[in-house]
C-alpha cells in the first residue's frame, strides 16, 4: 500500500447467570444502560455535542472499486465529519464524541495481528504484510447500530478470507475469535478498575467460520479514502456489514481459529441483550427498545431497519433452518 500526505452457543458454554448478576456486573451493567439510554436521547438532538476534532489524515493510493456487490439503492455516505466524531469505542469513552478527542494522538505503529489455533501456518503479521495480502477495495456499507443508529461508511479494505486463506484453516476450524489491543497507556479507559471498568479487557469477537470467510465480510484500514484513525478502530478493524456494529471489533491485535463457539464481550456482559449472530433483524427487539426503525446520523427522519441490514440477498442463506429468535 502506497500512502502519501493528503494535499488536504452451546448452553454449556455461556456465561453463568448467577456470575452475570454479581454485583459487580450488575452495577456496571446499569451503568453501560444508562449510557445507552443517553446515547437514544442524545442522537435524537437533545444534547449539544462536543467540539468536533478534525485530524490531518494521510491517503491511501490505489484503492479500487468493490469487487462485491454493495446494494445500497442510492444511499449516500454519511458525512466524514460525523464518521470520525460520532463513535462507540468504550476504550477511549463511553460519550461517543468524547472518543475523538481521547483518541487524536493515538499510536497504530508498528502494529502486528497474531493468527494462530487452528491453522497449518499460524504466523504473525505487520501491517506491511497485510497490506499486500489483497488489493484495497472501496466497500462502502451501511453500519447499523444496536441503540438504533445508522451510518452509510466507505471502509478502505480487503477480504477476511484473503487472510484466513493465508494461514490454512484445518478442517475442525468452525469460529474465528478476535481481541482487540490491551494497552491502557494507548486506550485509557482499559486503567479503570473494579466498578469504574466499563468492560472486562481485551475486547472480544467471534464470527462463525463461514461468515468470516463471507465475501462481505472485510478488514478495513481506512475510510474515505485515508487512513483509519484511532477512533474508527486503527489501524485494522472488522467489519460485518449484515450484523450490528458491535460485532465489527476494532483494533484487532489477534486472530484465532477454534473448534468450538467463542467467549464474546457483549454476549458475556448481557447474554440477554446481546447475542452471539447479532443480525440485524427489525423483528428482534432490544430489551430495551425496538430494532424495527432506526435513525441515520445526520438525517432527522427514522427508516425502517432492514433485515440484515439490508444484505439479505447475500447472506440469509448462511442461516438456513435457524430460529433467528433464539439466535438472535
Amino acid at each position: 500500500m502506497l500512502i502519501k500526505k493528503p494535499d488536504d452457543i452451546k448452553t454449556s458454554e455461556i456465561t453463568d447467570e448467577k456470575l452475570y448478576f454479581s454485583r459487580r456486573n450488575f452495577i456496571r451493567a446499569v451503568a453501560l444502560g444508562t449510557s445507552a439510554t443517553l446515547t437514544t436521547l442524545a442522537y435524537r438532538g437533545l444534547f449539544v455535542p462536543e467540539e468536533k476534532v478534525l485530524v490531518n489524515q494521510e491517503v491511501i493510493s490505489n484503492v479500487q472499486p468493490s469487487s462485491t456487490p454493495l446494494n445500497l439503492n442510492g444511499e449516500e455516505p454519511t458525512d466524514f465529519i460525523d464518521i470520525t466524531n460520532y463513535n462507540n469505542f468504550y476504550e477511549f469513552s463511553l460519550s461517543k464524541q468524547g472518543v475523538a478527542p481521547r483518541a487524536k494522538n493515538f499510536i497504530s505503529r508498528p502494529w502486528t495481528i497474531n493468527v494462530e489455533g487452528l491453522v497449518n501456518k499460524p504466523k504473525v503479521f505487520d501491517l506491511d504484510e497485510l497490506f499486500k495480502i489483497s488489493p484495497l477495495e472501496d466497500r462502502t456499507y451501511r453500519l447499523r447500530c444496536v441503540e438504533a443508529w445508522s451510518m452509510v461508511v466507505p471502509w478502505v479494505g480487503f477480504p477476511l478470507a484473503k487472510l484466513l486463506e493465508k494461514v490454512e484453516p484445518l478442517s475442525s476450524a468452525k469460529y474465528v475469535a478476535f481481541e482487540t489491543l490491551n494497552d491502557p497507556e494507548r486506550l485509557p479507559n482499559q486503567s479503570k478498575t473494579g466498578l469504574f471498568n466499563p468492560l472486562d479487557w481485551p475486547y472480544k469477537e467471534g464470527l462463525r467460520l463461514d461468515e468470516a470467510m463471507h465475501p462481505l465480510t472485510i478488514l478495513a484500514v481506512g475510510i474515505y479514502g485515508k487512513v483509519l484513525l484511532g477512533q474508527n478502530g486503527a489501524p485494522i478493524r472488522l467489519v460485518v456489514p449484515w450484523k450490528y456494529g458491535f460485532k465489527s471489533i476494532k483494533s484487532i491485535v489477534k486472530i484465532k481459529l477454534v473448534d468450538r463457539q467463542p467467549i464474546t464481550t457483549w454476549n458475556v456482559e448481557a447474554p440477554n441483550e446481546y447475542g452471539f449472530y447479532a443480525n440485524v433483524n427489525p423483528e428482534v427487539s432490544h430489551p430495551r427498545w425496538s430494532q424495527a426503525e432506526e435513525r441515520r446520523i445526520g438525517d432527522f427522519a427514522y427508516r425502517d431497519t432492514k433485515l440484515f441490514n439490508g444484505y439479505a440477498d447475500q447472506v440469509a442463506s448462511l442461516y438456513n433452518n435457524m430460529d433467528l429468535r433464539k439466535y438472535f
